[in-house]
């Protein structure tokens, strides 16, 4: 199809073709542009929920299907640092194995006060527990109990966070 047959669609087809053209560009502009309020703004308007304060590190990848929103949730103070990779959809396309092996889709929620080390991978249908730690390089499969650290390829539970305040009123609200 050319550019100019997109006239031809009907508007709920080309409504759906311009978000994703306008989602993606969204996402490539919050990858690259310095300026952490800008990625924050950049994502919330390609339709993904975070918190208040958050810090959002440069080259943030999100796999997801472009027409979908609210499958990633990132609540308030959380850090994600340089090169994190959220996948909320995985399929082999239009490979011919594609009937033949799983494909992976589901939300991805991260709670407040969590911290993404670079380069950490989160998979689909996992949650990261409030005042949680995925260090650098770490494969999440499963989610994560709040107040834990975890590290490796997949990642495994390497501490609990002796934080003093965990269940108290004054720390979480949710």
């Amino acid at each position: 199809m050319a550019l100019s047959d997109i006239d031809n669609l009907p508007l709920r087809t080309r409504s759906s073709f311009l978000w994703k053209v306008f989602k993606r560009f969204l996402k490539s502009l919050a990858k690259i542009l310095p300026g952490n309020q800008i990625r924050r703004g950049l994502l919330r308007t390609a339709g993904y929920r975070i918190g208040q304060d958050v810090y959002i590190g440069e080259d943030l990848i999100i796999i997801d299907e472009l027409e979908e929103t609210g499958y990633l949730h990132i609540g308030d103070r959380v850090a994600i640092a340089e090169r994190v990779t959220l996948v909320i959809a995985s399929r082999p396309n239009n490979s011919r194995i594609a009937s033949h092996v799983p494909t992976a889709h589901g939300p991805i929620i991260i709670e407040d006060d969590a911290w993404l080390g670079t380069g950490a991978i989160i998979l689909p249908n996992v949650k990261i527990g409030r005042g949680s730690v995925v260090g650098a390089q770490s494969l999440v499969t499963k989610d994560v109990p709040p107040f834990t650290i975890v590290m490796g390829s997949p990642a495994k539970h390497y501490k609990t966070i002796d934080y003093p305040q965990r269940g108290g009123p004054e720390v979480y609200h949710g």
